[in-house]
């Protein structure tokens, strides 16, 4: 089955998922100007979009390949293929924060054309079903770059990276806050900002990173629950068991901080839940820590082990996204291919939530990755497409039925 003909390319089809008015509108909003004059920042949208469709690993590998297509890139809302001057120019120059408001308002015009993708963007298989509510995770992820060539990332001696602070809803597996700095910014410092946006009655789980006393108190005063690990070095007396040890389940109980400052910081009652956790096959025992005095022992572990959703989703940018080759050297242009990889990633993410793309999105991305210039039909495509499916056919031979010992 061959799939059907389109009057656009997959590239135009992708790109047409944002709004027409969108990006020239921001440019106005931010002071993007049009430093060449045909260059405009539509053009510069789509020329990063199709650096991550297509892996591309330098400017001029960009440039030659919108080069060659210069046909098919002016149907795209009359786009031009830049030189590299200046696509690099642009990205030095050009505000990045244009970027990041246009990441989260074609998340927002993406879930108001189809409610379903905000609520059930991609079915994570780790999430506990028997929680209706809201469940955020936060982590960070480092991004390594060159230490020679930027000054601005310096994070050790002889290293530099930036750092990507992010909340996910496990629910829809979408970013719900996104914040971009040098590897350098503290965790816990930037867990203020990250957390600031989760409702009261909704959930947050973290590591061990996250936790600051002061923090996870202000979480309580406004009604957010928490899920996080105990350090090692916390001082606190047992108040009172909470409930009887269970299954693997160690201790179930209720604690106070002790220490002077950390008591100081949080005053209230904690619940400590001690339990053994299979990890690389091996039993370790962990102890989590949290502000909800209901829910059983064991959806507390497993509230924990969600988090690990998070890291799935940085795997699947990291592997499949542009975010190892950067194609500039100052933090201006180091945001704006960050922010674009993101953009790309909800873009496909839609595309599989419409066309009901039951495989992974490492595959979806390799196959859309073969056929940007083609002239097919996205989601008949999809269609058409996939991995082996069906039972496994069975092999008869001669040898397999005689086999000695057998009659």
């Amino acid at each position: 089955m061959n799939p059907s003909k389109h009057s656009l390319t997959v590239l135009a089809q992708i790109f047409n998922l944002i709004p027409r008015n969108q990006i020239p509108r921001l440019a106005n909003e931010y002071g993007v100007k049009k430093k060449c004059r045909r260059f405009t920042p539509t053009s510069h949208v789509l020329a990063l979009m199709h650096a991550q469709l297509s892996h591309s690993i330098s400017l001029n590998d960009i440039c030659d390949c919108l080069g060659n297509h210069r046909g098919a890139l002016a149907s795209m809302r009359k786009a031009v293929a830049p030189t590299r001057n200046t696509l690099s120019h642009a990205n030095r120059v050009r505000n990045a924060d244009m970027a990041e408001a246009l990441f989260w308002e074609v998340l927002d015009e993406l879930k108001r054309m189809c409610p379903g993708f905000a609520l059930y963007g991609r079915n994570y298989c780790g999430i506990p079903r028997r929680f209706k509510r809201v469940i955020n995770v936060v982590d960070s992820t480092t991004l390594r770059l060159v230490a020679n060539c930027l000054d601005w990332a310096k994070h050790r001696r002889r290293k530099a990276a930036a750092k990507m602070h992010l909340r996910l809803d496990l629910q829809s597996f979408l970013p719900s806050f996104v914040l971009v700095k040098s590897a350098s910014s503290n965790d816990l410092v930037q867990s203020y900002e990250v957390c600031a946006g989760v409702r009261a009655g909704e959930i947050v789980v973290f590591d061990k990173a996250y936790v600051g006393y002061e923090h996870l108190f202000s979480l309580n005063e406004r009604g957010v629950f928490f899920v996080t690990r105990v350090k090692e070095n916390t001082s606190y007396k047992v108040v009172g068991q909470h409930s009887k040890p269970k299954g693997k389940v160690v201790r179930d109980v209720c604690i106070r901080l002790t220490d002077p400052k950390t008591s100081r910081k949080y005053p209230g009652l904690l619940r400590l839940v001690e339990a053994q956790v299979e990890v690389d096959g091996k039993l370790k025992v962990m102890e989590f820590l949290t502000n909800n005095m209901e829910w059983a022992a064991s959806s507390i572990c497993e509230l924990y082990k969600s988090r690990w959703g998070i890291e799935v989703f940085f795997k699947e940018i990291k592997q499949t996204l542009q975010l190892s080759d950067f194609l500039g050297y100052s933090e201006n242009a180091i945001r704006w291919q960050i922010w674009t990889a993101l953009l790309v990633y909800v873009l496909l993410r839609f595309i599989a939530y419409q066309g009901s793309w039951k495989h992974s999105f490492t595959r979806l991305f390799t196959l859309v990755r073969g056929v940007l210039w083609s002239y097919v039909d996205l989601f008949s495509l999809l269609d058409c497409c996939g991995t082996a499916s069906g039972s496994p056919k069975m092999r008869a031979a001669p040898e397999q039925c005689y086999l000695p010992g057998f009659s």
